[in-house]
């Protein structure tokens, strides 16, 4: 069946490991979704670099704006293109480093409790329909899969990390998606 989450891997995802991962601590559960936004170099769509640098064979001398991301390992469980392909990094039983220092209704360490959705865009740039569709699709499978993933603890990253992140951004239209997941 499409959509389906099977061993923490979505069925309708094209699976590409990440090695940026590790176990979720002992005891946690998982009752965040935290929606990023992504783009490399920045304001740019389409290319290789966001699954390059997921898979840390980042070429960080191929664009002035990479220099910052030399020896950075990150990753995130999805990401979801301008077109609307989803790719997924990190089976979602285990921990992605995604949100980095973020902290959520007072309890920091969000990678241990979440789960972490990229969308390839920008803070300058509207999101494209068929994100929407497949973000929409996914975090219900997700909802439905973790419940205490409620619509109130699905945020964006600069709701966990307010000082240093901005995304999704002011051109992500939460009362769209929200309306999509309940």
């Amino acid at each position: 069946m499409k959509n389906q989450l099977l061993a923490g891997r979505y069925q309708d995802a094209t699976w590409r490991p990440s090695p940026n991962y590790d176990a979720r601590p002992p005891g946690s559960t998982v009752d965040l979704l935290v929606i990023h936004a992504i783009s490399l170099p920045p304001g740019q769509f389409g290319g290789e670099y966001v699954d390059a640098l997921f898979c840390n064979s980042l070429d960080c001398t191929a664009h002035p704006a990479f220099a910052i991301l030399q020896g950075l390992t990150v990753s995130a469980h999805f990401v979801i293109d301008r077109k609307g392909r989803m790719t997924q990094y990190v089976a979602t039983d285990q921990r992605a480093w995604h949100a980095g220092v973020a902290s959520f209704s007072g309890h920091a360490a969000c990678n241990d409790y979440s789960i972490g959705i990229e969308l390839e865009g920008d803070d300058e740039t509207p999101f494209e329909t068929k994100q929407y569709e497949r973000l929409a699709t996914l975090s219900r499978t997700l909802m439905q899969a973790y419940p205490k993933i409620t619509a109130a603890r699905v945020v964006g990253h600069a709701d966990i990390a307010p000082r240093r992140k901005t995304d999704p951004g002011p051109h992500f239209d939460w009362i769209r998606f929200r309306a999509s997941i309940t």
